[in-house]
């Protein structure tokens, strides 16, 4: 289990790290500030989750097939697709060159505005199930109230 679950999160890292980049198209630049905070974030944040599931993290024989570890792990799955198909909607909003706001369509958008900052709590409270570890569930939390915020401000 410990190496699926680390398996998993540094899957979506190197998605959204060397794969996504080079998917979006020209953005607005991100301030200097809160690009430091969001790498000092990730930088402890991947320590703390590699050093509890390769160091502390103990599971029973059984946990691949306990409720909770399918569970979380179908929760990170769905929450993984979803914020990668929100991700395509919002990179195809607009043709190349042309600015202004637009409202996205299709997928999870049809359901809540922020389908993107949805996915992506959606995959780290399902993490959270599956590892069953203090580390992950803070994990959790801190994308719930940084995206959760985020989400708000673009709704509005």
């Amino acid at each position: 289990p410990n190496r699926l679950l680390l398996g998993g999160f540094v899957l979506h890292y190197l998605h959204r790290a060397l794969i996504f980049p080079f998917l979006i198209r020209q953005g607005k630049p991100t301030p200097f500030f809160t690009f430091l905070l969001a790498l000092l974030f990730c930088v402890y944040n991947g320590y703390l989750q590699g050093r509890s599931l390769s160091n502390y993290a103990e599971y029973p024989s059984g946990w691949l097939k306990d409720p909770c570890f399918i569970a979380g792990f179908i929760g990170w799955l769905v929450g993984m697709a979803i914020n990668i198909h929100s991700d395509h909607i919002l990179r195809n909003l607009r043709k190349p060159g042309e600015t202004g706001y637009k409202i996205p369509r299709g997928g999870m958008f049809e359901y809540v505005s922020g389908a993107n900052f949805f996915g992506e709590i959606l995959e780290w409270f399902g993490f959270a199930l599956a590892c069953c570890t203090i580390e992950s569930l803070a994990f959790a939390l801190c994308t719930l109230f940084i995206l959760g915020s985020r989400a708000k401000q673009h709704h509005q």
